[in-house]
């Protein structure tokens, strides 16, 4: 004889516990990106030594000198550091891939800060004061150069996210952001190239201190926006074809036929986004 409780029992399915969604399979987390602190903790440093100078909007503290014959230049530096220091501290929080897939509102409104109140009123700003730059010819073509291209690269960025193309809007922040960083490694080159060469200021640039420092000045503002330009060009180029010879591995073994990769037809993939996640 069965009970009423019984066959209750026996008519209701055990409990289903569901479990929590996993987090997508090879997605670091964001405790797995060690350069996201140290990244923004030098950012806020250089900022805090840098700025506060040219806010007492007092010429003698200024670090560059008063070219001669150009009363705007200090001005125009002042505003130049103010907007290259908004541009540099909402720089951190764009590059991290955890904050731009946890929040995308915040990502597009920093992002217009970014590029409106950061680099294109610095872009501006640098290309005048570095065409009249202090240091020697060789600094005042990297600064245009450089400056030229910042602006090129954040324009074009932006304008790829206005039209949805979020892939090439990324690879085009990616180098702006670059771009952004390098008034950080430009410093650490003067340093490297003032302990280098100062000790041949008697010998090689015959006691011309003048010359020496138009060396530095010159090989600083070199290196200091092409290498951080090259690394990024190698970290795209590490990422797409990463991502190429990854998706056939996902999508299983018959994939591999059709894949670049392999000697495969491109057609299938060349219609798909080149990243399929930030590197």
């Amino acid at each position: 004889m069965i009970t009423k409780t019984e066959t209750t029992d026996a008519r209701t399915p055990p409990a289903q516990h569901t479990a929590p969604a996993a987090w997508p399979p090879g997605r670091p987390r964001w405790w797995q990106r060690p350069w996201i602190a140290p990244l923004a903790l030098i950012s806020i440093i250089f900022v805090a030594f840098s700025l506060p100078p040219y806010l007492s909007l007092n010429p003698e503290r200024s670090r560059v000198p008063q070219p001669d014959n150009f009363a705007a230049h200090y001005p125009l530096l002042i505003a130049h550091v103010v907007f290259g220091s908004v541009a540099l501290l909402t720089a951190s929080p764009q590059v991290w891939p955890w904050f731009r897939q946890r929040y995308p509102v915040a990502h597009r409104l920093i992002g217009r800060v970014y590029v409106l109140g950061g680099v294109l009123p610095a872009g501006i700003t640098g290309l005048i004061i570095g065409a009249f730059s202090p240091f020697g010819p060789l600094a005042r073509v990297n600064n245009v150069l450089m400056a030229s291209l910042w602006l090129l690269f954040t324009v074009t960025g932006y304008r790829m996210a206005r039209r949805h193309q979020y892939v090439e809007h990324r690879r085009w922040m990616i180098r702006s952001f670059a771009l952004t960083a390098s008034i950080i490694t430009n410093r650490l080159w003067a340093v490297i190239g003032f302990i280098i060469l100062s000790p041949q200021l008697d010998t090689t640039f015959e006691g011309s201190e003048k010359m020496l420092t138009w060396t530095i000045a010159g090989l600083s503002t070199s290196l200091g926006w092409v290498i951080p330009l090259l690394i990024a060009e190698w970290w795209l180029d590490r990422g797409e074809s990463v991502s190429i010879q990854v998706r056939p591995m996902r999508a299983g073994p018959n994939a591999w036929a059709s894949s670049p990769a392999t000697g495969g037809s491109r057609s299938e993939i060349s219609s798909r986004s080149p990243v399929s996640r930030p590197p």
